[in-house]
């Protein structure tokens, strides 16, 4: 049987959805089964010796079942033919005969085989104010059109699946939850594997730590905000790439006087983030809504002692390893999230425990098994 998979993300981001595809497609293949996979991508304009292609030919050439199939396309291209204008240019025109369609990326191209979609979250649905007004208005158009047509919709935890049933009317039957994984590379690890991360980022000696894209729904202004209320020499480290509006974060850095507290890295890449992890006094991930929350999970693997909130998957995700507070915005509770933090702190032990406990709950390999699980009931239905 012939699975084709939309490797367009994995393709081309390093983070998000592109790093999800990438992980869970080795770990399925890795398990073996009837599968042979059609990997296909939009190339056009992308390097060919991008690291993520890198990794493509590799798991080509370990596995002989995967095959890379390079559309000549950009990915706006593409999406405009498929989506905006949906042309009616098959998958199979590039791929060969399909048995199985997997879009990971919230929209399916088109195609004659039997299809699986995943949708991550509902963030423009549930916080439409913190979602990027084009995105917003693309998904409104093209995901009702993608579930109708899917035979089975994966989503990446309960609470996700919940707001599909609740917003878009998606009948329960046709939802199955397929968690995301944690790296084995997430664990604790020993000064002499994290310290020369720190000489070579210069990272303060004790510090909070926040990953993940600099925009609006991640709530950075919020966490700022508690600075004031934590000791003076408190140090605030922020990991990830400018997002939509990133402006705001900076702003308030400025309007607080905290450029002597906040660093930021910028995107750091997979290699460093396990030490980063681990070098972290307190991980604080104040987002108001996840589908799913991978920086949370990969924290409590590393063992660093967690706060986020009690939004959308999050409570999935951090189960009672991590201290969860409301997603409230600045200027709101902000000393509520400084006390979190300052708990986080005083109760270290236990959490540096109970953190690789419950991220153990989350491996790839599991996710792979769901995968092929899923592949197999949408073929036989």
């Amino acid at each position: 049987m012939t699975v084709g998979v939309d490797y367009t993300a994995a393709a081309w981001q390093g983070a998000g959805i592109g790093r999800y595809t990438r992980e869970l497609i080795r770990a399925a293949v890795a398990l073996g089964g009837p599968f042979r996979y059609v990997l296909f991508y939009a190339a056009g304009g992308l390097p060919s010796d991008g690291s993520y292609l890198r990794d493509l030919r590799d798991l080509c050439n370990h596995y002989p079942q995967v095959r890379a199939v390079p559309l000549p396309f950009s990915p706006r291209l593409l999406t405009i033919i498929w989506q905006r204008l949906r042309l009616p240019m098959l998958a199979e025109w590039f791929t060969g005969p399909l048995d199985l369609l997997h879009a990971p990326d919230f929209v399916l191209p088109p195609t004659r085989a039997r299809t699986l979609l995943t949708v991550h979250d509902l963030t423009f649905l549930v916080h439409p104010d913190r979602s990027e007004p084009r995105l917003q208005r693309y998904l409104a158009q093209v995901l009702p059109h993608s579930l109708r047509r899917a035979n089975l919709v994966l989503v990446d935890s309960r609470a996700t699946g919940d707001d599909l049933v609740r917003l878009l009317g998606m009948p329960r039957e046709r939802l199955r939850v397929v968690y995301p994984g944690v790296s084995e590379e997430f664990r604790p690890l020993p000064a002499m594997a994290t310290e020369p991360v720190r000489q070579r980022l210069g990272l303060p000696e004790r510090f909070l730590l926040f990953v993940g894209t600099l925009e609006p729904r991640k709530n950075l202004p919020h966490l700022l905000a508690a600075l004031p209320h934590l000791p003076p020499d408190t140090r605030l480290v922020i990991a990830g790439r400018k997002g939509w509006l990133y402006e705001d974060i900076f702003a308030t850095v400025a309007r607080l006087q905290l450029a002597e507290q906040v660093q930021f890295l910028d995107f750091v890449a997979d290699a460093d983030l396990p030490a980063l992890y681990n070098l972290a006094e307190v991980f604080v991930y104040p987002s108001l809504y996840e589908g799913f929350g991978l920086p949370v999970a990969e924290a409590l693997a590393c063992g660093t002692p967690t706060v986020t909130t009690n939004a959308g998957s999050l409570p999935e995700v951090a189960g009672n390893a991590a201290l969860l507070v409301a997603p409230a915005t600045p200027p709101n509770d902000s000393r509520t999230l400084a006390a979190a933090i300052e708990q986080a702190r005083h109760a270290a032990a236990r959490l540096r425990e109970a953190g690789p406990l419950q991220a153990r709950r989350f491996p790839w390999s599991q996710s792979g098994r769901a995968l092929l699980a899923c592949y197999l009931t949408t073929l036989r239905d």
